[in-house]
């Protein structure tokens, strides 16, 4: 059996798959649902960030939500992650990004929270600004590390990838070989040192816990990168999906010739084919490689299609389900 949970912009749903079928069931309804988060090590407890009404939580599974605690002043909650290497109690750190950017931890479920108000101060922190909303930008994408509770990377729109290596006291401002637009940011259960970055103007990678950084666009001819997946047995597989720029990804055209690339190792960027559309009309929004399940991969697009590969992207199949939109996926584990 497989359990995904996905944000389609409005709602929480629960995807589960048995013995081949597919059921759909809503958990949480009609809040401008733009991000979802599960503890890894729990999956009763999950998360889901708001474009204006903020945080909700639940611990049994979606059956019931509440608002997150007091602490986060702002109502649009654009990400939302939980550590599993910073736990108390058994519970997760949880992470909340909002715009304004700025970034909140809770230790207790979600009761309460803690402001880390360093991340406002990087040099660039003035230069930050999100093209569609240019007065602002926000938290686009939030990674604690699998190993050390002290590493968080923390993705801007726009800003870039910034790092704290003492459990958010500090921050470090971007690096040079890293992208300024910044849409999603990886760490990898098994090879620590390892970060990836999806931007707006390409794919960069770290090989040393995000001290140096170095672009890895060979083999495309898209660079606008939305969608990243890596293959939790072998860091050295991953995903992107990617178009020519914001306004095919996101605008309302016919087409947003986008593809799904794979990498592996140093080897150049490969289109996937294999039964999807040649190239996609829709925008790959979310890329997911369960971490019990590696060599799978989902593929929600934009309008709400969901595509699967059971053998590493070379074939695919579209699911017999459709949502009403799709901004982000998660698989709760086994």
């Amino acid at each position: 059996m497989t359990t995904l949970v996905a944000a389609t912009g409005n709602d929480v749903v629960r995807l589960t798959e048995r013995n081949g079928a597919w059921s759909v069931m809503q958990l949480l309804a009609d809040v401008g649902v733009q991000c979802v988060a599960v503890d890894p090590h729990d999956p009763q407890r999950l998360y889901a960030g708001t474009f204006d009404r903020g945080l909700f939580r639940s611990a049994d599974g979606g059956e019931t939500w509440a608002p997150a605690g007091e602490g986060i002043p702002h109502a649009r909650v654009l990400s939302v992650a939980v550590s599993p290497s910073d736990r108390t109690g058994g519970v997760g750190a949880i992470f909340a990004g909002t715009e304004p950017s700025s970034l909140y931890r809770s230790r207790d479920g979600g009761e309460t929270w803690e402001d880390m108000p360093q991340l406002r101060e990087i040099p660039s922190a003035p230069t930050w600004s999100f093209p569609p909303r240019p007065w602002t930008s926000h938290v686009r994408w939030i990674s604690p590390h699998w190993d050390d509770p002290n590493l968080i990377y923390a993705g801007i729109e726009l800003g870039g990838v910034m790092r704290s290596t003492d459990g958010g006291r500090t921050w470090e401002d971007r690096k040079p070989g890293s992208y300024h637009d910044s849409h999603a940011v990886l760490t990898h259960p098994t090879a620590f040192e390892r970060v990836y970055e999806a931007a707006g103007g390409g794919v960069s990678v770290s090989d040393d816990s995000g001290v140096n950084w170095r672009e890895v666009d060979d083999g495309m001819d898209r660079h606008y990168v939305w969608g990243l997946a890596v293959d939790p047995a072998d860091p050295d597989l991953w995903y992107v999906s990617a178009t020519h720029s914001a306004r095919y990804a996101h605008g309302d055209r016919e087409s947003a010739e986008a593809y799904i690339y794979r990498r592996r190792g140093s080897e150049p960027w490969q289109v996937l084919r294999g039964g999807l559309p040649d190239p996609l009309p829709v925008m790959p929004y979310a890329l997911l490689v369960p971490r019990d399940r590696p060599n799978e991969l989902f593929a929600g697009l934009r309008d709400g299609q969901i595509w699967h590969s059971s053998d590493q992207g070379e074939r695919w199949q579209r699911l017999d389900i459709q949502l009403n939109g799709l901004l982000a996926l998660v698989a709760l584990p086994g």
